[in-house]
């Protein structure tokens, strides 16, 4: 056999491989219950009704893709922003909680509420899209407790206490005014109450401080809904250190990995970070109002001619196999954040079709079938079952 023909042999059955275990993925994705718990819709719908019953182009959600991809429990993010707090919060809650009931009644073959993990599992032995629903931001709570138990009547089964500014519950880690270097006494009132009632809190955008006083306090597990891991990106609060992530898993939680290039990659966020300050200066310097026209324009073409990159799918699976090294197989899983970081989505996940790209590269690290099978759904539903028999427990006492 000359060494061409050897070559090309190699080739050849090294493609045959792939293949195979490309349609593995895939046959995967259409078998386990794929769970991801922050996907940003809603506020796309808010600002101009679509119908993602159908295949579009306006975002990175849809049943069609859904289906492709085999994602069978989306968490519709009911964002509200920093900018509610003291002012209209709970109304705009009410206002994307809505939004999210609109869609299920005008597409009930396709998408079905999910307010239990009964329902996920329900839903998905009838084809069905559960659209389970958390809230980013806790500002609705408006400083009455009685809200928590109002927001779970209303679908809502997690809330991510903060957002980009600390407000009455706990302090943002995207925020300099550490108010209360932590949680506030409100706030540590809100973790008890949502382990009482049955909602999982979620630690993401917090800050330290306040994510350690929430394992701290918390009977039930916690989880963060969508953050990556901050060893790939020092000094960052917004992911998560390892001792954080110790700490989760002892806790009994997960991390949802968010698949945003910034979360996953250093030099990415570098670029970001210096084309916002850049931004920033140019429309200080030139006295520019900051919400204007003509700064967003400024603002839209300096990316277009800065690009900052991509990650890749295999980044994601780097932070998944961090997570793992570092506290096991049973806190991790999937936090995407599509529809909520613009144009930053890893190349090979770029919409909700792609989860078996995913899944492919899983199986190519050397993740069996059954770890798959915990980090696209099960850790999550572990962790709601034990929130909900911890608030059953409460309510029979």
């Amino acid at each position: 056999m000359t060494a061409f023909v050897g070559i090309l042999l190699s080739v050849l059955i090294l493609s045959s491989t792939s293949d195979n275990l490309y349609k593995k993925a895939q046959k995967l994705a259409k078998e386990i219950i794929i769970i991801d718990t922050h996907i940003d819709t809603p506020g796309i719908l808010e600002n101009g009704w679509i119908d993602i019953s159908k295949r579009h182009n306006k975002g990175e959600f849809d049943y069609v893709r859904a289906k492709e991809g085999g994602l069978d429990a989306p968490f519709m993010s009911v964002y509200v922003s920093a900018r509610f707090e003291n002012n209209g919060a709970k109304k705009e809650a009410e206002n994307i909680i809505g939004i999210v009931n609109k869609v299920i009644s005008d597409f009930p073959d396709k998408f079905a509420h999910a307010n239990s993990v009964i329902d996920v599992l329900t839903n998905y032995k009838t084809g069905k899209i559960s659209l389970p629903m958390g809230m980013e931001n806790g500002s609705p709570l408006e400083g009455d407790l009685k809200n928590v138990k109002y927001f779970y009547d209303r679908g809502i089964r997690y809330i991510t206490l903060a957002h980009a500014q600390s407000n009455h519950i706990s302090d943002s880690s995207y925020d300099t005014n550490k108010q209360w270097n932590g949680l506030s006494p409100f706030g540590k009132k809100v973790v008890e109450e949502m382990n009482k009632v049955g909602i999982m809190i979620d630690i993401s955008h917090l800050t330290d401080d306040a994510a350690f006083q929430v394992l701290s306090l918390s009977k039930a597990p916690v989880i963060a809904s969508h953050s990556s891991c901050r060893f790939f990106t020092p000094g960052w609060e917004r992911n998560m250190s390892d001792e954080l992530i110790i700490a989760l898993a002892k806790n009994g939680g997960t991390i949802q990995i968010n698949f945003g290039s910034s979360f996953l990659r250093q030099d990415i966020l570098d670029r970001e970070n210096k084309n916002r300050t850049d931004i920033a200066n140019y429309i200080n310097e030139h006295k520019i109002m900051q919400n204007g026209k003509e700064a967003q324009e400024y603002s839209e073409k300096y990316w277009k001619e800065h690009p900052v990159g991509y990650a890749d799918v295999k980044d994601v699976v780097k932070h998944i196999d961090h997570v793992v090294k570092l506290v096991g197989i049973d806190h991790v899983g999937f936090g995407s954040d599509f529809d909520g970081v613009g144009d930053s989505l890893p190349i090979g996940l770029k919409d909700v079709s792609y989860y078996p790209n995913l899944i492919y590269e899983l199986l190519k690290a050397g993740y069996s079938e059954k770890d798959i099978k915990k980090i696209c759904g099960g850790n999550l539903l572990r962790v709601w079952s034990e929130v909900e028999k911890i608030a059953s427990n409460n309510f029979l006492k």
